[in-house]
């Protein structure tokens, strides 16, 4: 809505009178909304936006241009903009009145440019697209990525803008490595099994998580020492093992790992990554060495 005000003046005989001020509102007939799909993201993630356009109005709008900033924020002293999502190419969906319709032009990609949208009279119209988090989006928890789009064109007096709000996923991201030392093991000798734990989320990896580890030794092991971060573990109170098939288990609530830190490059302005990590170690001796059979192909001779 936009309020305007009007005054005539009339000259006569070099004087001047002024009429009364009328007061008029124009009122907005196009409005606009912009949800996502899933609100929350994780890094690399595809976020699906819509953005629904009503126009209220008894005449068409054509040849309307929205255009979505993708989250764009200010960095640094100078002012340099930084653009947290990438648009997925192709991913453009256009619906008017619930009907697909071929999909509009994408004329630029940062900022997001789409034109040639259309909304008929006391009708609807439905934009749908993509777009991937990349190395300037925030991840710890708490951030917010503000995406905004603007509807301009041909009778639309006041640019529409619709938001939506985007975060983290506030959760424990975990991956695992494991390796053996020594690789070559005399029969009878000793060899330690190392496992590192890294969560790449923005959330501890807690008791109440119930994270499990599993492994099945093959050849089994007698296990002499395990330890957690350090801490000695015992059997039963921590974990179990069946020497017989090699199984080792760990109990609830023993397995934690500290979220990961974030940290902004001064200069880039690039998030980068440094996990949490926690590590596992298990030692003992094994019976016997393992020996694989050759494939049978390689075992039989050429002719």
């Amino acid at each position: 809505m936009a309020i305007f005000y009007n005054q005539a003046t009339l000259s006569y005989n070099g004087s001047v009178t002024s009429s009364n001020i009328t007061t008029g509102e124009i009122i907005e007939v196009l409005t606009a909304t912009k949800n996502a799909v899933i609100d929350t993201y994780t890094p690399e993630n595809d976020i699906v936006f819509v953005v629904s356009i009503v126009n209220t109005g008894t005449t068409d709008l054509t040849d309307l241009t929205l255009t979505d900033d993708l989250g764009s924020y200010v960095f640094g002293d100078d002012g340099t903009e930084l653009v947290p999502m990438t648009y997925e190419e192709d991913s453009v969906n256009y619906y008017i009145n619930g009907v697909v319709q071929p999909a509009p032009a994408v004329t630029q990609t940062e900022p997001l440019t789409i034109s040639g949208i259309s909304v008929p009279a006391s009708g609807t119209a439905a934009v749908i697209y993509a777009a991937r988090v990349n190395q300037y989006a925030p991840l710890s928890a708490g951030s917010v990525i503000t995406n905004t789009a603007e509807i301009t064109g041909n009778g639309i007096c006041t640019p529409v803008t619709a938001s939506a709000d985007i975060s983290p996923a506030n959760t424990a991201d975990l991956a695992i490595s494991k390796s053996l030392d020594p690789t070559e093991i005399p029969e009878n000798g000793e060899l330690t099994y190392s496992f590192i734990i890294q969560n790449y989320g923005n959330t501890e990896a807690m008791a109440s998580d119930t994270v499990i580890f599993r492994d099945v030794f093959e050849p089994a092991i007698k296990i002499s020492s395990v330890q957690f971060n350090g801490t000695v573990w015992s059997p039963g109170t921590n974990y179990s093992y069946n020497e017989t098939t090699g199984e080792f288990l760990s109990n609830e609530g023993q397995i934690t790992v500290p979220a990961a830190v974030y940290t902004q490059d001064p200069q880039t302005g690039a998030w980068g990554v440094q996990p949490g990590a926690s590590t596992l170690v298990i030692s003992g001796t094994v019976s016997c060495a393992v020996i694989e059979e050759p494939p049978a192909e390689i075992t039989k001779k050429k002719r």
